[in-house]
């Protein structure tokens, strides 16, 4: 069986246990969830850290089973916490610092498409107080970027010696952008939200397997058929509406781990890759590099 890593799963979050905008609509299928990923044949998950909070809830998420981990940061359209906690700084690094599940830090960068969350020159302030949680750590980074690639990368490139390495995740720039992240000796992560459109897809065939990791960033960032990815897509899961759940199947528009094989099928087809197989474990590997040696 193909061994995968989910490099960035948003997994807690309530809709696994089946709440949706504060209405309990099913049963949690959280179990459930996992053991279709297991069963796919995803090994590990990273659980995303999006504030000090969600870092923390992740935190006691992944000491709960042997093949869950996570991150600690605080994600951009969130620096706003630090305003209101002026040890925000010291306790995440207390946090990343306190727990061998933790394997990464971030996820921060920036991200102008939502600023009416957190204003521009927040993000920027607190983007460059992260690299504080860097050098305290010198884990790798689990990094956000969209619509900022300019700011984002002279950032990058000031505070190279924060960082040994990391992952843009959930990269959707240009070619441009990804050979500068490969440059800084950065990893691509790649989901559904990477795949939309044709152009996308030019971008990440041109990726060096060696340097690509993949995530479902669930429960966002599922494949749709509305996107130019979905002709590639060769194993689907039968799925069911929240209002007509059944534990043992996919909730329809929620994405989970188990569709990280989809993803999968997709960079082989664009990439004209003929051995998944070798393709997955080559992907594989580069994750072990950089998250669990």
């Amino acid at each position: 069986m193909r061994k995968f890593i989910d490099i960035g799963a948003n997994i807690t979050d309530a809709v696994f246990r089946g709440l949706y905008h504060g209405s309990q609509k099913h049963v949690s299928d959280f179990n459930a969830m996992l053991g279709r990923a297991k069963e796919t044949g995803v090994e590990k998950i990273i659980i995303t850290g999006g504030s000090l909070e969600d870092s923390r809830n992740a935190l006691e998420l992944a000491k709960s089973a042997e093949n869950l981990f996570s991150t600690v940061g605080c994600h951009p359209t969130r620096c706003n916490d630090f305003e209101k906690d002026h040890a925000y700084l010291d306790e995440l690094i207390e946090l990343a610092k306190s727990s061998s599940k933790i394997v990464a830090v971030g996820e921060f960068g920036l991200d102008y498409d939502r600023t009416n969350f957190c204003p521009k020159e927040t993000q920027l302030k607190y983007f460059e107080t992260q690299f504080g949680l860097a050098e305290a750590t010198r884990k790798p980074l689990f990094l956000h970027c969209r619509s900022a690639a300019e700011d984002f990368t002279k950032l990058m490139k000031q505070y190279r010696d924060s960082y040994s390495t990391g992952v843009v995740h959930s990269f959707d720039g240009s070619w441009e952008q990804a050979s500068t992240y490969l440059d800084m000796g950065l990893y691509i992560g790649i989901n559904g939200c990477s795949l939309k459109t044709e152009e996308r897809l030019d971008v990440v065939k041109k990726i060096p397997n060696d340097r690509l990791m993949i995530e479902t960033d669930c429960p966002y960032c599922d494949i749709k058929p509305t996107h130019a990815s979905y002709k590639h897509v060769k194993t689907f899961f039968e799925s069911k509406k929240k209002e007509r759940f059944e534990e043992t199947k996919q909730v329809k528009g929620r994405n989970e781990p188990q569709n990280i094989v989809q993803v999968l099928e997709v960079i082989a087809a664009i990439k004209g890759e003929e051995d998944v197989d070798h393709l997955a474990s080559q992907i594989y590997e580069n994750t072990c590099k950089v998250f669990f040696q």
